[in-house]
């Protein structure tokens, strides 16, 4: 029987790094339990079911998830720890913004997803030139943790 999957990350600010990634994947925030999802800001939602719950404020901010809005994808899981990132990731998201495409439009496409990411705080790393037949090309980014992804 196969598992579900969560990717969890670590982060300073756990809020900023769900609203990129909800932005970068099309996923969405999903609302507080025993409610449904918020029509309108998610976080204002959760701050409200937070301070019901008589949770610190401190701790407010220490979680936060996004989903896809379809329960296609894995849910993605950010909470806050101490330190920072010290090293390159051992595991990244391939993020498949141009499959089937080859050649120059896929790079042109990679390369337009990129300009959309890079203004939601996204870092542009590297380009990876194709190199048929094992390499289609990529682009080598960061989110705005530093975190490393692939468009894909």
């Amino acid at each position: 029987m196969s598992r579900r999957v969560q990717v969890t990350f670590d982060a300073r600010d756990p809020r900023v790094l769900a609203s990129f990634w909800s932005e970068a994947l099309g996923y969405v925030v999903p609302g507080p339990p025993g409610g449904e999802r918020p029509a309108g800001d998610p976080w204002a939602a959760w701050d409200e079911f937070l301070e019901r719950a008589r949770v610190p404020e401190e701790e407010r901010r220490s979680k936060a998830a996004v989903e896809a809005p379809e329960g296609s994808g894995p849910r993605i899981f950010f909470q806050r720890v101490p330190e920072g990132r010290t090293a390159k990731n051992r595991v990244h998201l391939d993020v498949r913004a141009a499959p089937g495409l080859r050649g120059e439009e896929r790079m042109a496409a990679l390369e337009a997803e990129c300009g959309r990411l890079l203004a939601l705080g996204a870092a542009r790393l590297r380009r990876v030139e194709p190199e048929p037949p094992f390499d289609a090309g990529h682009l080598v980014m960061a989110d705005p943790e530093g975190n490393e992804f692939c468009l894909d």
